[in-house]
């Protein structure tokens, strides 16, 4: 059985459970997904099975990618391909259809993707840095102030300092699946899932 899949983000919503709580949800399209290759210990060194996701036109493929898909004999053109790596590669096949029948309800997930792009920003919004005193005449409020060392005139790589925050893969792990919906292929996961809506995501079981 495949250890994941990928999904889309769709964003926040909420439901009740038996007891009457409400309980906030992050829903993730998640799959169908294609077999588009079998990788084997034999042939490639390792065993894993590469899978596509996301149908989009012809003029989104490379000619490679577009070769590619058609000896897997999938049906249509995917955007986005990921590899799962596996114990067995003997229950899989080209072009197969692979739905959410890994996930149930209860599950332990961890999801990757790209965060949420914020720009330019200091280190108070980065770092988390506390900040100067705001009193009336103090004027470096929110800088990071001395920077650099006096002997070596210079400022050490990896000093963390104002900059581009945000586009980052992230992998959030611990996530809760609260219910799968198989007809509709939509996961309801508890917890804080990276990326903007409409975000592509990798979602795997977890297992740390």
């Amino acid at each position: 059985m495949l250890p994941g899949t990928l999904g889309t983000k769709i964003g926040m919503t909420h439901i009740f459970t038996e007891d009457g709580r409400m309980q906030p949800v992050t829903v993730i399209a998640a799959g169908p997904v294609y077999v588009t290759q079998i990788k084997t210990q034999e042939k490639d060194g390792y065993s894993a099975i590469q899978v596509g996701y996301g149908e989009v036109s012809d003029k989104h493929l490379s000619w490679p990618k577009y070769g590619h898909l058609k000896n897997a004999g999938v049906k249509s053109n995917l955007r986005h391909l990921r590899e799962f790596r596996v114990d067995d590669t003997s229950g899989f096949e080209l072009g197969q259809e692979i739905t959410l029948d890994m996930f149930a309800d209860g599950d332990q997930i961890e999801v990757t993707g790209i965060s949420k792009g914020r720009g330019f920003a200091g280190v108070v919004k980065r770092y988390g840095f506390k900040g100067q005193q705001m009193t009336h005449g103090y004027m470096t409020h929110r800088r990071p102030l001395s920077n650099g060392a006096t002997g070596p005139a210079r400022v050490f790589k990896g000093k963390r300092g104002p900059g581009h925050m945000g586009v980052d893969r992230v992998t959030q792990i611990g996530l809760k699946v609260v219910k799968v919906d198989t007809e509709r292929n939509l996961l309801l996961v508890s917890g804080s899932v990276p990326g903007p809506n409409g975000s592509f995501v990798t979602v795997k079981k977890g297992n740390r």
